[in-house]
């Protein structure tokens, strides 16, 4: 059996599926990897008809896939202290009205920020662009965008470009909720059948004990796909992003998910789940 899998280049991706990619975890279904930024990888989601049997999204995307894909229960990014960050030219700026970088409409970030906004900002920004996120931070320090909405190693180098914190999303969620952000969920096919699923949903987790336990392992595909990403920044990026709830969502994490979306739900964001829509087969 061989499967097709798209997930993004960024170092926790690659750091959870190396062991898997490259034929080491006894078992599991040989993968087929393409590469894809989030906002890719969401279209194709929701689109149903792509041709990927397993895919990365983001979990804000669920609502409208969970028809045809089922959540695994592992191999996504959940935690701590690792939300979105607002970024902007200046300290403090007023977003009434402004143009904000996001990374996909359909984003868990963006998610996060709607909810933010509704509270934080009366009156509602303005423009809303779509980019590519290692775009933004550029965008907002060449003034292209009066602010932009950041994820992943952004974290750790915006004040490279000269960038302030406006706002951060994470900590706004967990203040408000005490759970942990859902950020990337791992999904795939129904039509696969609950005796695969259950396979993938074992190979996805032996893959990432296997980087845990051999971290050396996994360094060259990792830094071969981090696109010129400084070592140091890359191992604090898998730091933050796989973490316990890579390994198994648990009652936590079902919580934090299931809290986003519901809440998302009853801000008219997305459509609201049914009572089973999370069950893993």
């Amino acid at each position: 059996m061989k499967l097709k899998i798209a997930y993004s280049p960024c170092p926790n991706d690659t750091f959870v599926f190396d062991a898997w990619a490259h034929d080491r975890v006894p078992g599991a279904p040989r993968l087929d990897v393409t590469f894809a930024d989030i906002d890719v990888t969401n279209g194709w989601a929701e689109s149903g008809t792509d041709a990927h049997d397993v895919l990365k999204v983001s979990y804000a995307v669920l609502p409208w896939i969970l028809d045809e894909y089922a959540l695994l229960p592992c191999g996504g990014a959940l935690g701590r202290g690792c939300g979105p960050l607002v970024l902007t030219r200046d300290a403090d700026v007023d977003l009434r009205g402004k143009t904000v970088a996001v990374p996909s409409e359909r984003s868990t970030a963006y998610l996060l920020f709607r909810l933010w906004a509704a509270e934080k900002v009366p009156g509602g920004v303005g423009e809303v662009v779509v980019m590519p996120f290692h775009e933004i931070m550029p965008a907002v320090r060449d003034g292209k965008v009066d602010a932009g909405l950041v994820i992943h190693e952004a974290r750790f180098t915006y004040k490279n470009y000269g960038l302030h914190c406006l706002a951060d999303m994470g900590e706004h969620w967990e203040t408000t909720t005490g759970l942990p952000i859902p950020l990337g969920a791992i999904v795939a096919r129904r039509s696969l059948g609950a005796e695969t699923l259950a396979l993938l949903a074992e190979s996805a987790r032996a893959s990432v004990r296997m980087a845990w336990d051999d971290p050396a392992a996994s360094r060259p595909y990792v830094m071969e796909h981090a696109q010129e990403m400084d070592p140091k920044v890359a191992d604090q990026h898998i730091g933050l992003y796989v973490n316990e709830f890579t390994a198994d969502l648990g009652e936590h994490g079902y919580a934090a998910v299931r809290g986003l979306l519901t809440r998302a739900a009853a801000e008219g964001l997305v459509p609201p789940l049914g009572p089973d829509a999370l069950a893993f087969p």
